[in-house]
């Protein structure tokens, strides 16, 4: 818009202010176009489950995975054709399993959370501890995400002022009332497909519901199998850079085979309700569905010991991490620790016994 010579500053800005609010969204498109688009994915989920793998397929890597070191950053980059900018790609993934939960607030910040998508990344050959995994982290997840929304509805706000939000469901969304979608776009892929496979049937039968249920009540897709992993080798990139990790080219819910299913094409009628073959389900006092299938899961597959768990809190103890040199000073230290400790609590109780 051109300004007339005779025009104050007010009257300039209060024209640009009108003329940006009467923009439609194609011409919003169009302008966008010309600006590149930045995205950021966090990859967490099981330790040791593949998460590096996964993302070197995003980005059509040709290399051997190592392990995550706590919390690694990469990017990706990718043009939309000649003489304009490139998209990027950031890249997070988390290490450690659960033990490093706490870490997911360096990724998901108020300045990225309105593109933000996030991929969990499940164990398929250790179901004992696929429960605790997934509803660790994305309670994590989940209570950082909101967290930084907060902040963000407070103080943040998009180019031309218009304010971005978690996504919401559409109104048509299947059982939309009765679950509990993920404030932003979520991915749940199953590894290990291939010891997944050699599992009894019903075993399979039992994980595969379960882990339909739990995304669609989290308002996420799903893929199960190593085949799938071809989808998001080809084309994730794209669907990452375009904000929409939902799409696939095909749909799959038979649990003999690799599941591939997008977000909203799921229905608890078409799930069923939880495998229970030696067990009533009235009998398990469920607080919510979430909860029953939580108590059904775990009767067929328990979890592990309490304190097996708290043992692998501590990075310093996973083997994964082993150093001999650093390891051996670190051992010498601690021995040094607990003699000073000793000798502390010696003098400490001396001089509780002088008059």
């Amino acid at each position: 818009m051109l300004s007339r010579s005779s025009d104050t500053l007010w009257d300039i800005a209060a024209a640009e202010v009108c003329s940006r609010e009467s923009r439609t969204d194609e011409e919003d498109a169009e302008e966008d176009a010309h600006f590149p688009t930045q995205r950021t994915v966090f990859f967490m989920g099981s330790k040791a489950g593949g998460k590096t793998t996964i993302l070197l397929r995003f980005l059509d890597r040709d290399e051997t995975a190592k392990p995550t070191l706590a919390l690694e950053y990469t990017f990706g980059r990718r043009a939309r054709g000649h003489n304009t900018p490139k998209d990027i790609a950031h890249l997070w993934e988390l290490g450690g399993g659960i033990s490093l939960s706490d870490l997911v607030q360096i990724p998901m910040t108020a300045d990225n959370v309105s593109s933000l998508s996030v991929v969990l990344v499940l164990d398929l050959s250790k179901p004992n501890v696929l429960w605790e995994t997934m509803e660790r982290l994305l309670d994590s997840a989940r209570s950082q995400v909101e967290k930084v929304c907060a902040s963000h509805q407070k103080t943040g706000e998009s180019r031309y002022g218009k304010q971005r939000v978690p996504r919401v469901l559409h109104k048509d969304y299947p059982d939309r009332e009765l679950i509990s979608p993920f404030p932003v776009p979520l991915l749940i892929v199953g590894s290990k497909f291939d010891i997944f496979q050699d599992f009894d049937s019903e075993k399979r039968k039992v994980i595969c519901k379960t882990l339909r249920f739990i995304a669609h009540f989290y308002g996420a897709s799903l893929i199960v199998g190593l085949t799938s992993y071809y989808r998001i080798s080809e084309c994730g990139l794209k669907m990452i850079m375009d904000h929409n990790i939902q799409k696939f080219e095909s749909i799959s819910t038979d649990p003999s085979k690799p599941l591939a299913i997008p977000a909203g094409f799921d229905s608890l009628s078409q799930i069923g309700p939880p495998v229970t073959s030696d067990v009533d389900i009235g009998t398990l006092h469920a607080k919510n569905p979430l909860d029953l299938w939580k108590k059904v899961f775990e009767r067929v597959f328990p979890p592990e010991n309490i304190k097996e768990r708290k043992e692998l809190k501590d990075p310093a103890k996973d083997p994964q991490y082993n150093e001999t040199l650093i390891d051996s000073i670190r051992a010498q230290k601690d021995q040094e620790l607990e003699q000073y400790k000793r000798e502390q609590a010696k003098s400490w109780k001396s001089l509780a016994l002088d008059p």
